[in-house]
């Protein structure tokens, strides 16, 4: 049996490494991150709940990859929740981070070095799949997504945060984020591995999964805070599942107004 090709970017991995001893300084370099992972954690949160019937932040007893999850930003929390999380990077000194910080909270979260089809067993299955701000790092969409989707329960939940590929995601995530405001080092994004919300849902289709929600989201530079908004032309996040349609409610692409969300401010240091 061949064994998958890699969608690894060695670059992007040696990157990662070199960052990997700031990911919990919320004043640091991933501060931007830290600001969105409160936005992010929300809507991961409803969207379980409202996947697998449950109240909202009760995760006791589903399984939860979360596939590119750096330090473990959002490893814990879920962690926290009652979930048992499996956490999986490319980047070694992004694991060794995570599983020291883990410790340290006194939490059990089972991290792996490697890429999914290296460390994920095929028979090993999830409740919930997290690729977030991942699929603009990896060469090959298609088969990453693949690989992930492979790996979800029958009714399970794939979500998805990226950048979209357009002129104006290149003015902020790139020139603003990098250059200008320098909320970020250069060379963290490339824009032509920015991913529209459009090649996403394919990628996602051809693995047998149906879109349910497609969102926008913010980052205020100059304030430090995300939010949602009506736009999906930078930031987005979506969700997939295997359930071949949505449940009845479930927000459609495009049918539900997110801009009256409150801001999320920056988690505190």
């Amino acid at each position: 049996m061949t064994a998958p090709a890699s969608t690894v970017r060695t670059d992007e991995v040696a990157r990662f490494n070199r960052l990997a001893a700031t990911w919990w300084n919320p004043a640091g370099p991933m501060r931007p991150l830290h600001v969105v992972n409160a936005l992010r954690l929300h809507y991961v949160l409803e969207q379980i709940a409202h996947h697998h019937r449950r109240p909202v932040g009760d995760l006791a007893g589903l399984r939860i990859a979360d596939i590119g999850c750096g330090a473990g930003l959002m490893c814990e929390p879920l962690a926290a929740r009652g979930a048992r999380v499996v956490g999986v990077d490319a980047a070694a000194k992004n694991i060794a981070a995570a599983r020291l910080h883990a410790a340290d909270s006194r939490l059990d979260i089972d991290y792996r070095v490697g890429e999914p089809a290296a460390v994920l067993p095929d028979a090993e299955s999830f409740d919930v799949v997290l690729l977030l701000e991942v699929v603009e790092h990896v060469d090959n969409l298609q088969d990453f997504v693949r690989q992930a989707a492979g790996h979800l329960k029958p009714g399970g939940l794939l979500l998805v945060s990226t950048i979209n590929r357009t002129p104006l995601s290149f003015v902020t995530a790139i020139a603003g984020a990098e250059y200008v405001f320098r909320l970020l080092p250069r060379g963290t994004h490339h824009w032509a591995q920015f991913v529209r919300p459009a090649e996403l849902e394919d990628a996602a289709r051809a693995c047998g999964l149906t879109q349910h929600d497609l969102r926008g989201m913010a980052y205020l530079p100059v304030v430090h805070r995300a939010r949602w908004t009506r736009s999906v032309s930078v930031n987005y996040i979506a969700s997939f599942s295997n359930t071949p349609r949505a449940r009845p409610g479930t927000t459609l692409r495009g049918s539900r107004d997110h801009a009256d969300t409150p801001d999320l401010r920056e988690p505190s240091g």
